[in-house]
């Protein structure tokens, strides 16, 4: 459950960072813009590590051996990815301070591409399926929520620190998984 729970923060960083950025444009409702933002991202991070568990599944024959240097080499990837990101600050996407439902689900998309890989490693924590897709979507709506919330009051500034924390705690689970599973 530590790792199912480290892994969920993880992967929600890089929607709570792009939260933040929305919240500290937001010239609307920031109760409404909160709810839609915390939604997409929510459901995106439930559906993208789902269709990576079936990717997993379908690879298992040929990883299945070395199944632990997989899940080191992709969430150390994604965590160096993250880590590269914050701190050169690169932005994949301009925000606006209105956006459209059709934004905030390319949004979505794009900040669940890490979780779609990190996906094929759901196997190796040992809990339902179901369990890890609700609890990470469930998550990622609740920092996603908070993050809108946190940006309208300190700006972005905070936007660059959750892709650095999320990229330090995927690199970690990466090399728990490696250590318990060699």
């Amino acid at each position: 459950m530590i790792e199912l729970t480290a892994l969920a923060i993880a992967l929600s960083m890089d929607a709570v960072a792009v939260s933040i950025a929305l919240g500290a444009k937001c010239e609307e409702e920031i109760r409404q813009l909160a709810l839609k933002a915390g939604g997409f991202f929510g459901v995106a991070q439930m559906v993208m590590p789902l269709l990576g568990f079936y990717l997993g599944v379908q690879l298992h024959d040929y990883i299945g051996g070395i199944h632990h240097w997989v899940a080191l080499g992709v969430l150390g990837f994604l965590g160096l990815k993250m880590i590269r990101e914050a701190t050169q600050g690169e932005k994949e996407l301009a925000l606006s301070s209105h956006p459209s439902s059709s934004k905030l689900l390319l949004l979505a998309f794009v900040t669940s591409l890490d979780a779609m890989a990190a996906g094929l490693t759901l196997t190796l924590l040992g809990l339902p399926l179901w369990f890890c897709l609700l609890f990470i979507g469930g998550s990622t709506f609740l920092l996603s929520f908070g993050g809108v919330h946190l940006g309208r009051k300190s700006g972005t500034y905070l936007e660059e620190k959750a892709e650095y924390l999320g990229g330090i705690i995927l690199i970690l689970i990466g090399v728990k998984i490696f250590i318990e599973h060699s």
